[in-house]
């Protein structure tokens, strides 16, 4: 069996703003570091399920980073730390308490489907081995 990559962005392969996000970090990331993975994939099922973490929540963005799992805000802002300037400034709203950030998280990921329509991603010939 494969090794697990250490930087991991779960999010739902079928929400329109979750595709975009995922776009978005795959055009200003620092490096290619980061793997992509739906939440609704085999592969996710069973890394949550060898790690005994709870089932994943549709609305919910999770990030593994080294041997953690973040979710909602936390992972939003450990994964700006691995974009480009200026983007990468967004991890010093931890400065704002957690309940605060993802509480306008969940106002966002509640219309997440209102903002966006839905549209698969098409990962480039070059990224398409990131895609888990």
């Amino acid at each position: 069996m494969k090794k697990t990559p250490d930087k991991i962005i779960f999010y739902d392969g079928d929400c329109g703003f979750c595709n975009h996000s995922v776009q978005f970090v795959l055009k200003y990331q620092k490096d290619k570091s980061i793997y992509f993975s739906p939440i609704q994939s085999d592969f996710t099922t069973d890394l949550f399920q060898n790690n005994h973490w709870p089932a994943p929540d549709l609305s919910t963005v999770y990030y593994f980073e080294d041997g953690t799992l973040h979710a909602k805000s936390d992972a939003g802002l450990r994964i700006s730390r691995n974009l480009k300037f200026p983007i990468s400034l967004f991890q010093y709203f931890w400065i704002i308490p957690q309940f605060l950030r993802d509480f306008i998280y969940d106002l966002i990921a509640k219309r997440r489907h209102e903002i966006s329509n839905g549209y698969c991603v098409v990962p480039a010939k070059n990224d398409l081995d990131r895609f888990l």
